[in-house]
């Protein structure tokens, strides 16, 4: 059983790992634990718990920038936010139940280390688009900042980028500062069923190239339309092909109305309104489809769109029972395989395009996630730049030791 350090302020933090240096002790460094299952399982004794980090510290909303602390709940800073009518556009997905925790848990900084981005990222960007700046500690115990409050600063290497997706392996953040932007107003989806999947892809790309703002492009099969909790969504039974528009009311309504006629030709449209196109883009921003399988492994492939069905077709004739469906214009694939020994890693990885694209297995036992390249193997040089910046953040490999690849 591990032993725990729960730092009140962003000086004990300094001070804990700085003392894991000096001892060379390896330590796992986590926030509310909503996504401890996403990666390979840590190999360390002692836990930096984040979670005492939290709090809003800052927020400006005519300048549209937040500071808080990194393990400030995500439901914290939403709420505060929706009393002026602002929101983190990258859209943050709850993946807590999908990985077997509780919902509403995930804290901000989780949501930037592993910089998580939901069906939004093809208008608004990632994540690490929106980190404007933080406080750290590398794995040498040496307090650091990089950013600032503004988009364009000069305060240095753009570190914010690098941190984005390192999972706690380079340094723990303390705090950090934030863009947001204003809310939308108003929201619609326009729907068309009956396309099979690569019919629906070229209906998305239509959609994502007219001069509609699309903010969501996502395409669900039949047997995962069927599982949504949306009643316009479940009773269709067959495969949708969902295009999501946003913005003032009177913009979304027209828009909404050229994109249903634009693909009149490939199916007939239907418009889900506010409520139920809030709540179909929440399940899809959380694979909600896939929450609460047993037995089951989660795949996560980025594509390119284009070479989305035929990824996905792939799979299905190497896995008998994958389910699957597709988020970012056909760019995004969450699969559901049997876990089995291996998760199919084979099967799915060697589903890949020869274009490039990668695969993530965000949902799986421990013992395979153990054995199974968790993040897609890196090139030969890539792998060789990662371990030199492994090297001088952490040079004794006490951060998050295994989380990304074997070996403490």
């Amino acid at each position: 059983m591990t032993e725990s350090f729960c730092p009140e302020t962003s000086d004990q933090a300094v001070q804990f790992v700085a003392w894991a240096a000096a001892e060379q002790v390896p330590i796992e460094v986590c926030g509310r634990g909503s996504k401890r299952a996403l990666g390979r399982p840590v190999q360390a004794s002692y836990t930096l718990d984040l979670s005492g980090l939290s709090g809003i510290t800052m927020y400006e909303p005519e300048e549209l920038v937040l500071a808080a602390g990194t393990g400030t709940p995500l439901a914290e800073i939403d709420a505060a936010l929706r009393e002026y009518n602002q929101a983190l556009a990258f859209e943050p997905p709850d993946l807590g139940p999908l990985l077997g925790s509780a919902a509403d848990a995930g804290t901000l900084g989780g949501a930037i280390a592993c910089n998580l981005a939901g069906p939004r990222r093809i208008a608004s960007g990632a994540a690490r688009d929106h980190f404007l700046g933080f406080h750290g500690v590398s794995g040498r115990g040496e307090a650091f900042k990089s950013g600032g409050r503004t988009v364009k600063n000069v305060t240095g290497y753009d570190l914010c980028k690098l941190m984005a997706g390192s999972y706690g392996t380079l340094a723990a953040m303390t705090d950090m500062t934030m863009k947001i932007m204003p809310a939308a107003e108003a929201t619609r989806t326009v729907a068309l069923a009956g396309l099979d999947t690569a019919a629906a892809v070229r209906a998305l790309t239509r959609g994502l190239q007219s001069a509609y703002a699309v903010s969501g492009a996502a395409y669900l099969p039949a047997d995962v339309a069927a599982s949504s909790e949306v009643d316009s969504v479940r009773a269709a039974g067959t495969g949708l092909a969902l295009l999501r528009v946003e913005g003032p009311p009177a913009s979304v309504v027209h828009r909404a109305g050229k994109i249903a006629d634009a693909l009149r030709d490939m199916a007939a449209p239907e418009i889900i309104e506010d409520s139920a196109s809030l709540a179909l883009w929440r399940e899809i921003r959380d694979v909600a489809p896939f929450v609460g399988e047993t037995g089951r492994a989660v795949w996560r492939l980025s594509v390119p769109p284009a070479d989305g069905p035929a990824t996905a077709e792939r799979i299905a004739a190497a896995v008998a029972d994958a389910r699957f469906f597709m988020d970012w214009g056909g760019g995004l694939l969450w699969v559901s395989v049997p876990e089995g020994t291996d998760a199919c890693h084979a099967a799915v990885r060697g589903a890949l395009p020869a274009a490039g694209g990668h695969a993530t297995l965000i949902r799986a036992g421990g013992g395979v996630r153990a054995h199974v390249p968790v993040f897609q193997p890196a090139e030969p040089g890539v792998a060789a730049l990662t371990r030199r910046l492994k090297a001088n953040f952490d040079p004794h490999g006490i951060l998050n030791p295994g989380r990304m690849e074997g070996g403490a």
